[in-house]
């Protein structure tokens, strides 16, 4: 199946439903807060990466 060849209603459809579903679920970790805890395990993450941590 070439993927490359136009792009029909199903792929439009199937990109349109990744996207709310990824949005979707964005939202829902905003929600409960979730911004704090990835960012506190980026920091641990990069610091032990340059060896501070």
């Amino acid at each position: 199946m070439d993927w490359n060849k136009g792009s029909g209603w199903k792929r439009q459809a199937a990109r349109g439903l990744v996207f709310l579903a990824a949005a979707g679920m964005m939202a829902w970790g905003v929600y409960r807060g979730e911004m704090t805890v990835m960012l506190g395990k980026a920091v641990n993450v990069c610091l032990e990466c340059i060896g501070l941590g």
